[in-house]
This record gives structure tokens, C-alpha cells and sequence, in this order.
């Protein structure tokens, strides 16, 4: 529908955003050096190791030892760090890397760590929960960037965002406008694309955990719905 490009929202609290910069270099590593074919790294066991497997996680079915490298449970994070390809990954990564950074300035590095994670946690436990006897794993940051997409319409609707609509036109639009409407596309989909790839209700689920994290974990004084923001 869309690709964000750049948000004219500076940072205040911090001076870089570190956090976010690690989030997206390691998972970027992850892929280039393990799930890259020509990687020496690379394993195809990866997927089903590490992501989340429904039937796995509510111990109805038991993956044989040699993919056994971590709990079933921590595959709730470690998921969101691996992906289904290029485009997957760089369509997570550009959302992350636009918006992300203006959450951890609103959370702090530590708090904005712990935010990406239980919204990781939040999609992948959403996910096994619509489909507990689901044998696929599930990969992906889609559900933490989403919880990134939700905190951020929750703190800053009224930033301009430039982004490329319909793969060609660029757009200068309140992030009320661009990211509201991908909400709504999110939760349209999990009807009207039920059929598809594309694991919708771990979107959904990122996207509940985000909106209530923000609020809990958000620096004290920041404003909700950019209250203090001046528009010029």
C-alpha cells in the first residue's frame, strides 16, 4: 500500500538511538549469515528451530532433538529475528528503522528493548492462539514492528510522514492518516486474507501489545496524541 521514507519528528531525550540501530543491524546479520543459501551459516533446520510453532508451544507436538536448539518458549523472541526473505525482512526493517527510533526515545534504550521484545512475544503468542494445532513456524518481525507501529500512533498522529504510496507517488501525510490506515488494513485482512502467507493475527496481536506498553513504559512526561506538538 505504502512505504514510509522519512518522519520529521527530532529526538529529545535521546542523542541516537541505539537500540533500534542494534535491533535492526542484528537482525539483518541473522539473515545475511544463516538463512542466505550461500551463507556459511546457513541451515534450512533454522525456520523451524527458532520460530514460533503453535502445535510446539502447547506441547501437543514435540520437534525432533536435533532442531531442539532452544526452549519452545523463547521462540516467542527469537522468531522476530529471522525471516522469510528479502523483501520481508527489508519491509520490517524500513518501518523499524522509521519509527522505531522516536519510540526509544520515548521509552528510554532499556524500557524500548523490553518493548520490542514482549511486542514480539505479544504477535507470536497471539498467533499460536488462533492456531494452537498449527504445525508451520512462524518468522518474522511483523509483530514487534507492529507494536512500533501502534506506540507511535499513540504518541505522535500529527507528525508529518513522507511516504511512497502505490510504489511510485511520494506523499507528505499526518501519521494519523498513513499508519491509521494501515491498522485498519491489518485487521481487514485477518478476514479478507484469511487464506494467506501472511500471519495477520500476529500483526494484530503486536499491534494490542504496543498500544498498552506505551503507555505503561513511556518516559514520565511525554505526552499521549502529541498534546504538546506545535504545528507550524
Amino acid at each position: 500500500m505504502f512505504l514510509p521514507l522519512h518522519d520529521a519528528n527530532p529526538l529529545i531525550h535521546v542523542n541516537r538511538p541505539y537500540v533500534n540501530w542494534t535491533l535492526i543491524a542484528v537482525t539483518v546479520a541473522v539473515f545475511v549469515f544463516f538463512q542466505t543459501p550461500v551463507a556459511p551459516g546457513y541451515s534450512e533446520i533454522f525456520p523451524a528451530s527458532f520460530g514460533v510453532i503453535p502445535s510446539v508451544l502447547f506441547e501437543t507436538r514435540a520437534l525432533p532433538p536435533d532442531l531442539q536448539f532452544i526452549p519452545a518458549d523463547w521462540t516467542l523472541v527469537s522468531y522476530a529475528f529471522f525471516h522469510g526473505g528479502w523483501m520481508h525482512l527489508l519491509g520490517n526493517m524500513l518501518f523499524l528503522w522509521v519509527f522505531g527510533d522516536n519510540i526509544e526515545d520515548a521509552l528510554g534504550h532499556i524500557k524500548y528493548l523490553l518493548f520490542y521484545l514482549l511486542c514480539a512475544a505479544g504477535g507470536g503468542y497471539a498467533h499460536a492462539l488462533f492456531y494452537p494445532t498449527s504445525d508451520a513456524p512462524l518468522i518474522g518481525a511483523s509483530g514487534a514492528v507492529a507494536g512500533v507501529v501502534a506506540a507511535y500512533l499513540i504518541l505522535h498522529p500529527r507528525v508529518k510522514v513522507w511516504v511512497l504510496a502505490l510504489g511510485r507517488i511520494p506523499l507528505r501525510l499526518s501519521a494519523m492518516w498513513v499508519l491509521g490506515a494501515w491498522v485498519l488494513m491489518q485487521f481487514y485482512n485477518v478476514y479478507a486474507a484469511a487464506d494467506s502467507e501472511v500471519a495477520w493475527i500476529a500483526h494484530i496481536g503486536g499491534l494490542l501489545s504496543g498500544a498498552v506498553l506505551v503507555v505503561l513504559l513511556k518516559r514520565r512526561g511525554v505526552a499521549l496524541f502529541d498534546r504538546d506538538l506545535t504545528i507550524s
